[in-house]
C-alpha cells in the first residue's frame, strides 16, 4: 500500500471547509487530478452515498465509483474508490480540526500498489507524481476557500 499525505491550515471555519470539499461538484475547481464528476455531487455527501469521478491521475485516466464509508461531520469523512473496469481502487479521508480561527485540513490517500511490474513503476514514478498532484490540490483548495466570501 502506498499513503500520501498532504495538509494546510485554511483561513475558514470547519464547518465551511467541511462542506466545501464533501461536495464532489466542487473537486473539479481544487484537485487538478478531478476531471468531472456525476451523480450525487450538489451536496456534502452522506454516509453510503456514491458519485462518479473522471480523472487522471499520474497520466493514467479512469473512471472511479466512490463511495462514502465514513462521515463524522465537520471532522471526518473517508471515500472509497473503485476504478472502473480494475479491480483495484484506493481510499481517500478528510481530517479537519479547528485551529487558529480557521481549520487544519489533512487529506490522505491510500492505493494498493498490486504486482512487481506496478510495485517498481510506483516506486520510479507514480508516487512522486500522485504526491505533487495533491499537494497542488490542497494549495488550489486553501487559495479557492480563502478567496471566497462565504460557501454555504
Amino acid at each position: 500500500m502506498t499513503r500520501i499525505y498532504s495538509a494546510a491550515h485554511i483561513n475558514k471555519p470547519v464547518d465551511q471547509v467541511f462542506n466545501y470539499v464533501t461536495s464532489p461538484g466542487n473537486w473539479p475547481q481544487w484537485h487538478p487530478s478531478s476531471l468531472g464528476v456525476s451523480g450525487a455531487t450538489d451536496h456534502s455527501l452522506l454516509l453510503g452515498e456514491q458519485v462518479t469521478e473522471e480523472f487522471l491521475v499520474a497520466g493514467r485516466g479512469g473512471q472511479a465509483i466512490w463511495t462514502v464509508v465514513e462521515r463524522e461531520a465537520p471532522h471526518r469523512w473517508v471515500i472509497e474508490g473503485q476504478i472502473v473496469g480494475r479491480d483495484s481502487g484506493g481510499t481517500v479521508s478528510y481530517t479537519l480540526t479547528p485551529r487558529d480561527g480557521g481549520t487544519f485540513f489533512g487529506r490522505e490517500f491510500v492505493y494498493p500498489t498490486r504486482g512487481l511490474l506496478f510495485t517498481l513503476l510506483n516506486w520510479l514514478f507514480v508516487r512522486r507524481q500522485v504526491q505533487r498532484e495533491s499537494a497542488e490540490a490542497v494549495r488550489r483548495l486553501k487559495a479557492v476557500l480563502e478567496r471566497q466570501e462565504a460557501y454555504t
